[in-house]
């Protein structure tokens, strides 16, 4: 049986890089927000976990201002995104995310590894910008992609504020994540059916 997730794990299960960005942050609706991007070291975390940058890409320069960046955009996002699944963003929002998507993302390389595999690394040490950036022109293609958008859910979770993208047979997904929301919905339907049954028969 696989081990409870901690309320503080990062989360890279929402089926987009964007939308892991916002499971970063928010999570119980109507509870103090959970925040997993609580430094420069967790935010280095997900950057490598989430796929922004290929394994053993230098990240020193990752600091509190790179922090209050990703914390900005992240809010942006959740923002475009949320109303986006209700109805429409407003203008000046999607300008905003718009203009994080036109700066240049890192440059990928193709080398060789030890063993003689290809495999993918920065040209240089990226800056905070095209991080970012590369986030933002996700949403946007995300945003702009009618099968892709259309798989857009909300987590149907009591208490949870995730969206995430079902690619799943059928389109029957109802949890941001079956280990974490969907493993409550069964606790509590266990918990009724017991507190129902000595009544019964």
């Amino acid at each position: 049986m696989a081990a409870a997730r901690a309320p503080f794990d990062l989360r890279f299960d929402s089926g987009r890089l964007c939308l892991d960005l916002l499971a970063t942050g928010g999570g119980r609706l109507g509870e103090e927000p959970v925040e997993r991007l609580t430094g420069p070291e967790r935010l280095r975390a997900w950057l490598l976990g989430a796929g922004v940058v290929p394994p053993g890409t230098p990240l020193g320069g990752v600091d509190a201002g790179w922090l209050g960046r990703f914390h900005a955009a992240r809010e942006l996002l959740q923002r475009v995104v949320h109303t986006e699944v209700d109805g429409r963003a407003a203008d000046a929002d999607l300008e905003r995310v718009n203009a994080l998507a036109a700066i240049a993302p890192p440059a990928v390389l193709a080398v060789r590894a030890g063993d003689g595999t290809l495999v993918r690394t920065v040209a240089a040490a990226p800056d905070c910008d095209a991080l970012v950036g590369r986030v933002a022109r996700d949403a946007v293609e995300l945003l702009t992609d009618p099968v892709a958008r259309g798989q857009l859910r909300r987590c149907a979770g009591e208490t949870c504020s995730l969206v995430y993208l079902d690619t799943s047979r059928g389109r029957r997904r109802r949890w941001c994540s079956s280990e974490v929301c969907g493993n409550r919905e069964r606790v509590a339907r266990h918990r009724r059916r017991a507190v129902g049954g000595p009544g019964r028969g």
